[in-house]
């Protein structure tokens, strides 16, 4: 017993190593470590720490506290023996799962901590290439019997895996909508700021009641300036833009044509709405300097509506008939 109280002592006061790794070390010198101790500590009269607790120098505190001890690297775990030689008891857990022409060879075991081990095997499933199948054994202290934990199927560097899961709102892409979808309202839009509020102005009240006025306008949130600006970037990148196909092999902008429509707002000095249903671009934005073969103003050399005559023809002429069933009558008599 009075080696163990020696010992929790030690424990208290700092001791060192020597106090805490073995009895003789501590009952030889108790009184040399405590009187250490004390010679490290300095003293204050208890009136005045009574009195002004907060009187003891930071200099003396930091001397006093024992000095930190850097962190002990964790060792890496032991290979159990035991646990690695059971490779038919992996094999068999992985068999009750999968069955027997599922399991390849043994592929090797890794150390997972003390008595746990991961026994690897090779899937066989051509479907399934590049995966390997797992069987975590352990084992209690002082027990020779392996222990299944849990089996599974996992993929290897090479392996066929799905992607990663995208929420819905991030998976979805323009053009998916179908007729009965319904996008859900996203609370901080980068594209949309407050527009007109109906809120009763009074005087003294605060001018930002009513944010981005727009006269005529009773929608609680419009385009921010980031918003008009990636939707004249999309615009500008589709077929309708300045660098689509049509636009490259058009005669006319689309600003010269009558057919186009314009719109309100900044947006009017770069886009318009197409309103020629002969056009490919029938009802959409269009680039001002955009265009195609349908401009208003533009012509082709026409060709003549009326039939073209034949070059030879046979009834233009009067023809001459002769009777093919009378001529040999004709030369019996003469003969």
């Amino acid at each position: 017993m009075s080696g163990l109280f020696d010992r929790w002592l030690a424990s208290l006061t700092g001791g060192g190593p020597e106090a805490t790794t073995g009895t003789a070390s501590v009952e030889t010198a108790p009184d040399a470590a405590l009187t250490a101790d004390a010679e490290a500590v300095p003293t204050v009269p208890a009136e005045a720490a009574a009195a002004e607790p907060e009187a003891v120098p930071a200099e003396a505190a930091a001397e006093a506290a024992p000095a930190a001890r850097p962190p002990r690297r964790q060792a890496p775990p032991v290979l159990d023996t035991v646990l690695a030689e059971a490779v038919d008891v992996a094999r068999t857990a992985i068999t009750e799962v999968a069955g027997e022409s599922e399991v390849g060879a043994h592929l090797g075991v890794v150390a997972e901590g003390t008595r746990l081990v991961t026994h690897s095997f090779a899937c066989t499933n051509p479907a399934y290439r590049g995966w390997h199948w797992v069987a975590v054994l352990a084992r209690a202290p002082r027990s020779k019997k392996a222990t299944v934990c849990e089996t599974a199927l996992l993929p290897g560097a090479d392996a066929l895996v799905s992607p990663a899961w995208v929420p819905w709102e991030e998976r979805l892409e323009p053009g998916d909508m179908g007729p009965q979808d319904v996008l859900p309202r996203t609370e901080h839009d980068p594209n949309l700021e407050l527009g007109l509020e109906q809120v009763d102005v009074h005087v003294g009240d605060d001018i930002d009641q009513v944010p981005n006025f727009e006269f005529g306008l009773g929608r609680a949130r419009v385009l921010s300036r980031e918003g008009i600006e990636n939707a004249a970037k999309r615009w500008a990148r589709s077929d309708a833009g300045p660098d689509g196909e049509f636009a490259r092999k058009a005669r006319a902008q689309c600003s010269t044509c009558g057919f186009l429509l314009p719109i309100a707002g900044s947006m009017r000095t770069k886009f318009g709405v197409c309103a020629n249903e002969w056009a490919p671009f029938d009802g959409r934005i269009v680039a001002l300097d955009s265009g195609c073969g349908a401009h208003s103003e533009t012509d082709v050399q026409h060709q003549s509506s009326h039939t073209a005559q034949a070059v030879i023809d046979d009834f233009a002429e009067e023809l001459d008939l002769v009777d093919l069933n009378r001529q040999p009558e004709e030369a019996h008599s003469r003969g």
